[in-house]
């Protein structure tokens, strides 16, 4: 038997490789929500223990326009996976989303491109899962209430989600704009579109920031005890949290890149100290505590992080071919 006669470099050429193509509406279709969150659980573990390869985001900014982020994550058994986010908030005048988003997969033993897909739906929601993974490992058993401030992208998937973890019997949904809060609750039978957020937020179990404000959308004091709150909004140099909660609640992040400066981390906790935190992913594991008391006021900041579009691309690619989703281009 003839062995295989090693080509040298000069003679190899990359040719045509076959990569698969997945829309927007293919991610959609292959996207488990509950597959997503119990995914994301074990990508918090890991990513906690190290197992996760997610370097620091670098940023480009277009003057008046708009930044983009670059978002690579590696573990074992996975795909590489590189998303590139966009975010041009003058997008929402001319019918567009203010975050754009692509993923590229790529095969872990050689490097060869496998996969582009639609990134926009998947941060959406990878975003608002992992908030609400929060929910179900730090809220009170018996949360019945919730309210959602802002009623945009994020507000969406929050509500599509949220029924998910907790048996609510409301939940509210507030918004700069009070007609965008009407129309978001119309699509839910448990929700209900309110004005003064004062009350709402002082009257929930459960408070989901879901904005993309500069400022912060509550205030600290109206917080009751015993409440989960999450917050999800990047938007540098402010942001959508009030900096008086952090004072009064315990906090749980992604991980300890939190706490760096934009666009690595969150405006919100820029100068705070590190050990006042606790990783999300410790909790999960069982390494530390979550929430320590009923009257406790738990706080989740995400920044969001490449593990949560690792998994997510992940589970649509794997989707993908056992379905047979999908179009073959060849680069």
């Amino acid at each position: 038997m003839m062995e295989a006669i090693r080509k040298s470099a000069v003679e190899i050429e990359k040719g045509g490789l076959p990569v698969l193509v997945l829309s927007e509406a293919d991610v959609k279709g292959l996207i488990d929500p509950l597959q997503l969150l119990d995914a994301l659980a074990d990508g918090f573990r890991d990513l906690s223990a190290g197992l996760v390869q997610a370097p620091e985001r670098p940023e480009i900014t277009i003057p008046r326009k708009g930044f983009s982020l670059a978002m690579p994550a590696w573990r074992v058994g996975m795909s590489i996976a590189v998303k590139v986010v966009n975010v041009f908030e003058a997008n929402l005048d001319i019918g567009l989303p203010n975050h754009l988003a692509t993923i590229n997969l790529f095969d872990p033993s050689t490097g060869a491109p496998q996969c582009v897909m639609d990134g926009t739906y998947i941060t959406a929601i990878r975003t608002a899962a992992s908030a609400v993974l929060s929910v179900r490992e730090l809220s009170r058993t018996e949360s019945r209430t919730a309210t959602i401030v802002g009623a945009g992208v994020q507000g969406r998937q929050h509500l599509n989600l949220l029924p998910l973890v907790r048996d609510f019997d409301e939940i509210r949904v507030a918004s700069l704009y009070h007609e965008d809060a009407i129309s978001l609750a119309k699509t839910h039978p448990k929700a209900v579109a309110v004005v003064n957020v004062e009350q709402a937020v002082g009257t929930s179990d459960v408070v989901c920031l879901a904005s993309h404000s500069y400022q912060p959308v509550i205030e600290a004091g109206w917080v009751r005890p015993g409440t989960h709150v999450s917050s999800v909004g990047y938007a540098p140099p402010s942001g959508e949290l009030p900096r008086e909660l952090l004072d009064i609640s315990k906090l749980f992040v992604e991980t300890a890149d939190a706490f760096k400066s934009p666009p690595v981390g969150c405006a919100e906790l820029k100068g705070r100290d590190i050990s006042t935190a606790t990783l999300l992913g410790d909790t999960i594991s069982g390494k530390r505590s979550g929430r320590e008391s009923a009257a406790q006021i738990t706080l989740y900041k995400a920044m969001g992080v490449a593990m949560e579009d690792l998994v997510a691309a992940n589970l649509v690619y794997s989707a993908a071919k056992s379905r047979g989703v999908g179009q073959i281009a060849t680069l």
